[in-house]
Parts: structure tokens; C-alpha cells; sequence
């Protein structure tokens, strides 16, 4: 969809971002990735954003293929990686959309830009971590996160013997990865390639703070939700509402983690007409 770029941050590390350009007035989506992917624009976003006339921009975060580990980040570190990429880029405004472990990020970047973030998307994104064994409950497969509690190292040593778990996605789900959202599991698979920093280093900033407060966010937000989602199941979306002032929730009943993903070009729809209170 679009090469590969390398963007220097300030304090001199490399950051992978990928941009699939367009006329400087073009509209421009920011997408945020999942746990584990490339940052690559994959193509389902890509099209779904052309549809609308969207020039897509997305990154890679510190320990994924391209970008220099950053030990200790928080999302709110990641999330300003990308605003700084769109500052040297020129992008003033803009849509910030994140799927799984990129919505904390998309939302991290919303509290960060402001007015610069226009609307808000995030589809089966994670809560912060508030310290309760609720927030594990409903996870298929939730020892990586839970790893992550006992830090950096005990993450990592997990990796190494960690295996995806098959129950963690529905039948809608694995239908959704044989059409068009099949690059999703390519694109995971690239993501882990390099080894497991990238993947470790996310979850140890879902389950510390994430460096933004949620509650200044006034950026209007969609939070898109499967009812089914065994990786980050429902009670996440309420948590978030609870905590975002100016947030509507979208709840898919039968949806997966991955299905869901298929109300994408429908979230942008409506980013495109929302307005900020």
C-alpha cells in the first residue's frame, strides 16, 4: 500500500511510519495497529479509506520491524511518536483510529493532539488496567497480559514459550480472516517476525498507566464493540465509556475480535460527519 519510511525521533531513536499520501488538502486518517502487527497499512484499511477519500498514516511501535525498542514506554510515549510523525509531515488534522491494542493508542493521541484530533475511533480496544481481576475476566487466553504484571522480564520469558490459543477467536472471526481481513493475519505474523520486544513491551503499557488522562479527552469518540470477543471482551467498551466524556458506543452482538473489524468503514462514516461539542 505504501513503502516504508524512518522517521528520527529527538531523542534519536528510528521510528517505521508508512503514509499513503494524497494531495496536502486530502483528509488523513491515522491508524493505529494491533498487537502484534508491522504498522504497515494493510489492505482493508487502505481501502476503506480510499473509498472515503482518505490518505491513510500509520506507524510502528518502538520494537516492531524498523522501529528502535523503547524499554518502559507508555502508550501515551507511543502515541506521541506518531504526533510528532505528523507534525514533520504536515498534518494538522486528523482521524485517529486504532483496532485492538492500538485503540489505548488511538485515544492517547486524541488526548494529546486535542482540537488537532477531529474524532476518535476505537474497535475492540482495551480499558485501562484498574488493578481488578475483572479486567481479565472473559479472556480466553489472558497469562501474556497477566505476565506482563510481573514486569518486563517475566514478559519476555513467557514469550518464549507462548503459543496462540485457538479458542480466542469465534467462528465469525476465523470466517472474517479467510476475505479481505485475511492480511490482518499475515500482517500479525510479520509483526512477531523479529522477535517478541514489540508484543511484550505493549502489554506492559495496557497494564500500567497509560500516561493521558481519558476524562480530558474531548475529542468525539466511537468506541465499536463485539459482544463476542474473547480477547477483549464488552465489559472494556463500558469501562472506556464510562471514563470518556464525549464517547458513544456501538455494540456488534455477535462479533469477534476480528469481525468486528468489519464495521470499519462504518466508523468512518461517522467520523467524517461528527462534530466536536
Amino acid at each position: 500500500m505504501s513503502d516504508p519510511r524512518t522517521f528520527v525521533t529527538a531523542d534519536g531513536r528510528a521510528v517505521r511510519y508508512f503514509d499513503t499520501g494524497g494531495d496536502p488538502a486530502t483528509p488523513v486518517l491515522i491508524w493505529h495497529h494491533g498487537t502484534p502487527q508491522t504498522g504497515a497499512v494493510i489492505a482493508p484499511v487502505a481501502a476503506e479509506a480510499a473509498t472515503r477519500g482518505l490518505r491513510v498514516v500509520s506507524a510502528a511501535r518502538p520494537g516492531y520491524p524498523g522501529s528502535d525498542a523503547l524499554p518502559g514506554r507508555s502508550v501515551a510515549d507511543a502515541a506521541a511518536d506518531v504526533l510528532a510523525i505528523a507534525d514533520a509531515l504536515g498534518v494538522d488534522r486528523f482521524v485517529t483510529v486504532g483496532a485492538s491494542g492500538g485503540g489505548p493508542h488511538a485515544l492517547a493521541l486524541a488526548a494529546l493532539a486535542g482540537e488537532r484530533a477531529t474524532a476518535a475511533v476505537t474497535l475492540a480496544g482495551l480499558a485501562p488496567f484498574d488493578h481488578s481481576p475483572d479486567w481479565f475476566s472473559g479472556m480466553a487466553s489472558p497469562d501474556a497480559l497477566r505476565a506482563a504484571l510481573a514486569g518486563r522480564d517475566a514478559r519476555l520469558a513467557y514469550a518464549e514459550t507462548a503459543e496462540f490459543d485457538p479458542e480466542s477467536f469465534t467462528s465469525r472471526d476465523y470466517e472474517t480472516l479467510k476475505g479481505v481481513w485475511g492480511a490482518l493475519g499475515a500482517n500479525a505474523g510479520a509483526g512477531a517476525a523479529e522477535g517478541p520486544v514489540g508484543e511484550a513491551d505493549d502489554d506492559l503499557a495496557y497494564v500500567a498507566p497509560w500516561g493521558v488522562e481519558l476524562r480530558a479527552v474531548r475529542t468525539p469518540v466511537l468506541l465499536i464493540q463485539g459482544g463476542a470477543d474473547r480477547v477483549v471482551p464488552a465489559p472494556h467498551a463500558a469501562a472506556l465509556l464510562e471514563r470518556l466524556p464525549n464517547a458513544e458506543l456501538w455494540i456488534r452482538p455477535r462479533e469477534g475480535h476480528v469481525s468486528v473489524l468489519t464495521a470499519l468503514g462504518v466508523a468512518l462514516d461517522w467520523a467524517r460527519t461528527v462534530r466536536a461539542e
